[in-house]
């Protein structure tokens, strides 16, 4: 389970949130409104190696290499 950033976009709060999957809806903790995953920060492949090329978006990847 990843530990990923987050910002609500009501109240503009930045907090870490650990979630069971990447693309789970993430509420903010002051105001409760839903928040917006930060893309920032190393991307890592499954197998724990800096990916090259990676958006961090798996939706849109043909997967880590």
């Amino acid at each position: 389970m990843p530990v990923l950033q987050y910002a609500c976009t009501n109240c503009g709060k930045k907090f870490d949130e650990l979630v069971k999957q990447h693309d789970e809806t993430v509420r903010c903790p002051d105001c409760g409104n839903i928040a917006q995953r930060l893309w920032s920060g190393e991307i890592y492949s499954a197998t724990g190696k800096p990916a090259k090329k990676c958006s961090g978006n798996c939706k849109t990847c043909s997967g880590c290499k």
